[in-house]
Order: structure tokens, then C-alpha cells, then sequence
């Protein structure tokens, strides 16, 4: 049990998001519960990380006539939340991909 951050005594009530202390009333949050690292893996079921280099291993069309051929390469990748995991520049046009579209280069 932590000590209140008011008044320094040891007598808190625990509730399900947040601490009290009985003595002086003050109320804090608990801290949330540290996120499991997300983990991202391509078409192989390689992890990807931050930088890595990708290869497409399918042609994707990006609207219009313009398409990216499999095949095409990424250096320097990012990753980032949402359903695109991979945000990077293929044959200079900058796109965000799904990770089982691609490979590890």
C-alpha cells in the first residue's frame, strides 16, 4: 500500500482506479499498468523494429493507375499504432502498410 502524497500516513483505501487516504481525504490515481511492447511481424512472421529495411512481396494499388510493385524496397521504416503498422517511402511516394503485405529485406 503506498503513503498518502498529502499527509504522509499509511492509512489508504484502496478503490478500483484511484487511492484515498482515510486520515485527510486526499485522492490520487493509481498508475495504469504498464502496456506490453507491441510487437510487429511481417508476411514470414519476422519482428520488425524500428529502421529495418522491407520488401513489398505483393503489388499494391495506391489509387488511381499509380501501383507499387512487388518486389519495390523501404530502408528506414517506422512503426506506428493504427492498422497500417508501417509508415515509410517506397519508390519515393511515402505510404503507410500493413505488415502482411511485406517482407524483411
Amino acid at each position: 500500500m503506498p503513503t498518502c502524497p498529502e499527509c504522509t500516513l499509511d492509512d489508504v483505501l484502496e478503490h478500483s482506479d484511484h487511492w484515498e487516504c482515510a486520515t485527510c481525504g486526499h485522492e490520487w490515481p493509481k498508475d495504469p499498468e504498464p502496456e506490453a511492447a507491441r510487437v510487429v511481424k511481417d508476411a514470414n512472421g519476422n519482428v520488425l523494429t524500428e529502421g529495418d529495411s522491407i520488401t513489398l512481396i505483393k503489388d499494391l494499388k495506391l489509387g488511381g493507375s499509380q501501383v507499387l510493385k512487388a518486389g519495390a524496397k523501404a530502408k528506414n521504416i517506422r512503426l506506428v499504432d493504427g492498422d497500417h503498422e508501417i509508415d515509410c517511402k517506397v519508390d519515393g511516394v511515402a505510404v503507410m502498410l500493413k505488415a502482411c503485405f511485406v517482407k524483411k529485406a
